[in-house]
């Protein structure tokens, strides 16, 4: 019978990381990269993941469907001293850090979905000489790309 120290039941395989956090092996080993996560090796080279970093994948994922860039996860999580995971007063403190470009990217896919038809709603594909949304090619004078869905 082989005994585990408290240290060894403490952590997490790669492959046990994956199943609960739900993230492939691959993107931890990716956050593992990016500096976002950490591991230590055992005397056989295998990683090995404090349980804690569990709260620090599940932050990663939450901030990555919301569509806050790994950098500023990074950074992030690069200010909790000793590499630790978030507690409830850091994820307060970072979702307000995040809160305002989260409200302008909300406003600016509100106004994408409300101006996308009036675009492109004809389908003629040529909306750069189309008389109804652009008589006259006036957007072309602000530069190039969709004006209407910008402003």
């Amino acid at each position: 019978m082989v005994r585990r120290t408290s240290v060894e039941q403490a952590e997490l395989t790669p492959g046990q990381l994956a199943e609960r956090s739900g993230v492939a092996v691959s993107a931890l080993h990716f956050y593992e990269r990016q500096g976002l996560i950490t591991s230590r090796r055992t005397s056989g080279n295998q990683r090995r993941y404090r349980r804690e970093v569990l709260r620090r994948v599940a932050m990663i994922r939450i901030a990555q469907r919301v569509g806050i860039p790994l950098a500023q996860v990074r950074r992030a999580l690069s200010e909790l001293p000793d590499n630790r995971s978030p507690d409830r007063a850091d994820w307060e403190r970072l979702s307000r850090t995040w809160h305002d470009e989260l409200e302008q990217r909300i406003r600016d896919l509100e106004r994408l979905r409300d101006r996308f038809t009036d675009c492109v709603g004809c389908g003629c594909l040529s909306i750069d000489r189309c008389r109804l949304a652009n008589p006259f090619d006036t957007l072309a004078e602000q530069g190039p790309g969709p004006r209407r869905l910008l402003g």
